[in-house]
């Protein structure tokens, strides 16, 4: 008596899967035209010594006065009838610096966008890079990409990519409020920031 189609078909099937010599769909090198796969070590990346760097700095947000780092781009039909700003889009070239007062030394900037993104709370999306002019980092960007809830405490952003020193880069930033002006919106923060790279 033979077997059922059916079993025939499972038989055929798990016999293809476990067979060493045929492969199915994935190959380790290919080269489709756009793409493929290369060493790390052709980019300089030894994938042996990757660093977990710290970075502490002062961020400075300012929205008011003659020179202001922050300005609105765009808000919804929502914004001026929203507690939370919900709809409001600004674009920011911020002073980094390595202590809490504007004089301090600045070590880069943070450009990018902030939006009002939650109706019920103050959250923003932020969409910044922290791009370094000082040392050994400059030339190099940490991309930040995440919630930040600023009436928080302590707000934890990720990190999700970088340039130049911070190729490859992951981690979080530590975001905490050092000073806030509730008349002007002027605000300085201070970060913590965690990254692995190579």
């Amino acid at each position: 008596m033979g077997l059922s189609p059916h079993a025939s078909f499972s038989l055929l099937l798990i016999s293809l899967l476990l067979s060493p010599t045929i492969k199915i769909g994935t190959s380790k090198s290919h080269n489709n035209g756009f793409s493929k796969t290369i060493s790390p070590l052709s980019l300089g990346l030894d994938m042996k010594k990757e660093k977990l760097t710290h970075l502490h700095f002062y961020f400075h947000d300012i929205l008011s006065g003659r020179n202001p780092t922050v300005v609105r781009v765009a808000e919804s039909p929502l914004t001026n009838r929203s507690l939370t700003e919900f709809g409001i889009v600004n674009m920011a070239d911020d002073l980094l610096t390595v202590g809490p007062e504007r004089g301090s030394k600045a070590v880069g900037r943070a450009q990018g966008i902030y939006a009002s993104a939650d109706m019920n709370e103050v959250g923003l999306l932020m969409v910044m890079n922290f791009a370094f002019k000082e040392g050994k980092y400059n030339g190099s960007t940490l991309s930040v990409l995440g919630r930040n809830a600023v009436l928080s405490g302590v707000r934890e952003l990720p990190i999700v990519g970088g340039s130049g020193v911070f190729r490859l880069a992951r981690g979080y930033a530590e975001a905490r409020t050092h000073q806030f002006d509730y008349r002007t919106g002027d605000a300085v923060v201070e970060y913590n920031v965690y990254v692995f790279h190579y």
